[in-house]
């Protein structure tokens, strides 16, 4: 990511986490519309799970510049969510439910730019989470 890229994630991010409860039901529920058979993964608190989302997201989203600090801890919850079942083809489904909910949350602020560094954010998270060089 450039660092352009992350200033506009790290400033969407910041009008979002205000609402963030809101904003990680409404990412469930995107999810869950576009992939049903997701839902079974997610056996726990949804509202603990949606604290959890907006955490991982925070924490991810301020390391942006010091990627290296935490990809460690990013491969180990890849590493996590395999033996979750969850498979490389539903990355490209919790991406595109996050990307609708910055869309819908973020209204007009959600430019072709925001969007954009927005898709470079996901896919390094996502390619981290997939390397499985995890300890």
């Amino acid at each position: 990511m450039t660092p352009s890229q992350q200033l506009l994630v790290r400033d969407s991010f910041a009008k979002v986490a205000p609402i963030a409860d809101t904003a990680a039901m409404m990412f469930y529920d995107e999810l869950f519309e576009r992939d049903p058979q997701l839902r079974h993964l997610f056996k726990n608190d949804m509202a603990e799970q949606r604290k959890k989302l907006m955490q991982m997201l925070a924490v991810a989203v301020e390391h942006l510049n010091d990627w290296d600090s935490i990809s460690n801890a990013v491969r180990a919850l890849g590493k996590r969510h395999r033996g979750y079942g969850v498979s490389p083809v539903d990355y490209d489904t919790v991406g595109a439910a996050l990307i609708t909910t910055l869309e819908r949350g973020l209204g007009p602020e959600f430019t072709p730019e925001v969007r954009e560094a927005w898709l470079a954010c996901i896919s390094a998270i996502a390619a981290e989470m997939l390397d499985e060089t995890a300890a």
